[in-house]
């Protein structure tokens, strides 16, 4: 992969049931048997929390292969203050060019346009393994826990790097997820018949029934 051969550009109206084909197939199986991101993408973009102006897609050869979104919440500080920050995804790669870097090409670019926009961090539930390497962290290392989440359990899923170096310093709290994120099972089975059908396996690995 070289920067060459793709671009990287906001997403269209027209292309949304495009982009949530591509999300589906990106996720499909992958964390449960089927998925919901596909239906989740769909809810939030109508989302008052939704950032338009951080909705892309990657191009490569005239055909979409990649996306990412964001979305604003906060952080219920412990001193009372709620402090504004993003939270990120679905971010999907089409499955036959995972793991060619095109994920963190789109994941380095659309954090570079969060912080020419001003946001000061991005806290998200994802891989260390593999957001690492764009500079995110454990966010128990900035003293952000996660909702609902008892204190001795394992939350190193939970993830944040600063866009604005010290945005955090001083302020411990809890995240809120967006409620947009929650989507009820009924409601993706119904979404999910404008696509073609695909088989729903239970995989090893997977963390959700």
């Amino acid at each position: 992969m070289n920067s060459n051969d793709y671009t990287i550009r906001p997403e269209r109206k027209e292309e949304y049931r495009e982009v949530e084909n591509l999300v589906r197939e990106s996720f499909w199986n992958v964390y449960r048997p089927g998925c919901s991101e596909h239906y989740v993408i769909h809810v939030l973009r109508e989302d008052p929390a939704f950032v338009k102006e951080l909705d892309f897609v990657m191009e490569k050869n005239g055909k979409l292969i990649g996306q990412n979104i964001f979305m604003k919440t906060i952080i219920e500080a412990d001193d009372g203050r709620a402090i504004d920050v993003l939270t990120m995804g679905p971010i999907g790669i089409t499955p036959e060019l995972k793991r060619q870097g095109y994920g963190k090409a789109i994941l380095d670019y659309s954090l570079e346009k969060a912080t020419e926009m001003g946001f000061g961090a991005v806290l998200f539930e994802g891989n260390i393994g593999f957001y690492g390497h764009s500079g995110f962290e454990y966010a128990s290392k900035f003293g952000i826990r996660y909702h609902d989440l008892p204190e001795d359990a394992d939350a190193s899923f939970f993830l944040c790097k600063e866009l604005i170096p010290g945005y955090l310093d001083g302020i411990t709290g809890v995240y809120q997820t967006p409620k947009g994120y929650y989507v009820e099972d009924v409601d993706v089975e119904e979404f999910d018949k404008n696509f073609p059908p695909k088989e729903k396996l239970k995989l090893p690995g997977q963390i959700f029934e």
